[in-house]
C-alpha cells in the first residue's frame, strides 16, 4: 500500500495575534511543523502547540524561519551560512526543550518560509540547515523540498530526509513553488488541491503553473495551517487520500 504523510504549519500566533485553526487541523494531520519564535510564535504558543500535538498522537516538527516576525519570514534576506547554522541551531532546541518537558521526541525539522525557498536552490545554504540539525540530532528527519537543494544536503550529511509537495501550492517547471504574489500561486480550490495530490503521491508527477509536468517523490504532503480554508482542505484530501487506498501516517 502506497504510504504519505500530512503535514502542516502550526503553532503561528504570538502575544495577541492569533492565527489558523490549529485545535481542528491536529484531527486530520499526521505530522506537524511548530514555529519555534523568529517568523512567528512565542514560548506560550509552542510549548500549548506541543501539547496539543502530543496529545493527538502527532509527531511534532521544527519549522525555524528567518528572523523577520513582521515579514512572517517570507522575505528574502542575506545571511551567511554560520548566521543559518546558529539560528536553526537556536530554534530548533527551543522547540525541543519543549517537546521533551512533556515526554514527546522530536521526529523532524522543516525550515519556513523564504528560508525554506532560498535553501531549495541554495546548496551552501543548505548544507549549513542540514549540517546544524544533524549537529543538534543526528536521528532527526530533514523534510524539504522535493528535489532541491535541502534533500541533497540532508543527504550528503547522513541525515534521513522526507521530500515534500504541497496541496495548496503551484510549482513551476523547474520543480520550485511559484511566489505567492503570482496568481494562481495558491490554490484555494479543495477538489483541484485534492486531485494534484493524487497525481503527485500515485504517479510522482505534478501539473505545473504553465500546463507541463514534472517528476517529484512525495514523502510529505503540506497543507498550510494558515490558509483560510486550511480546514475543509486537509478534510477533503484526508477523505481522497483513505477513497484512493492510501495509507496516511508520520513519517517515522
Amino acid at each position: 500500500m502506497t504510504k504519505v504523510d500530512l503535514n502542516s504549519d502550526l503553532g503561528e500566533s504570538f502575544g495577541n495575534y492569533k492565527i489558523g485553526n490549529d485545535k481542528v487541523v491536529l484531527q486530520y494531520v499526521t505530522s506537524v511543523n511548530i514555529a519555534c519564535g523568529f517568523h512567528a510564535g512565542d514560548p506560550l504558543v509552542m510549548e500549548e502547540t506541543v501539547k496539543l500535538a502530543l496529545e493527538n498522537n502527532v509527531a511534532v516538527g521544527a519549522h525555524p524561519g528567518l528572523p523577520d516576525l513582521m515579514g512572517f519570514g517570507r522575505r528574502n534576506m542575506s545571511i551567511s551560512p554560520r548566521e543559518a547554522k546558529a539560528y536553526i541551531i537556536y530554534q530548533v532546541s527551543a522547540l525541543n526543550g519543549f517537546i521533551k518537558a512533556q515526554g514527546g521526541r522530536m521526529q523532524h525539522v522543516k525550515p519556513h518560509g523564504a528560508l525554506y525557498n532560498m535553501a531549495a536552490k541554495d546548496y551552501k545554504l543548505a548544507r549549513s540547515i542540514a549540517e546544524a540539525v544533524y549537529a543538534v540530532d543526528n536521528e532527526l528527519v530533514l523534510m524539504g523540498l522535493a528535489g532541491s537543494e535541502l534533500i541533497k544536503a540532508g543527504e550528503e550529511v547522513g541525515l534521513c530526509t522526507a521530500s515534500e509537495v504541497f496541496a495548496d501550492r503551484a510549482y513551476t517547471s523547474e520543480g520550485t513553488l511559484v511566489p505567492r504574489g503570482i496568481t494562481g500561486a495558491v490554490i484555494h480550490d479543495k477538489e483541484e488541491a485534492a486531485s494534484r495530490v493524487l497525481e503527485m503521491v500515485l504517479e510522482g508527477k505534478v501539473t505545473t503553473l504553465d500546463g507541463g509536468k514534472i517528476n517529484l517523490k512525495a514523502d510529505s504532503i503540506c497543507v498550510h495551517g494558515d490558509n483560510q480554508e486550511a480546514v475543509d482542505l486537509v478534510k477533503y484530501i484526508r477523505k481522497v487520500l483513505k477513497e484512493s487506498e492510501v495509507e496516511v501516517k508520520a513519517l517515522k
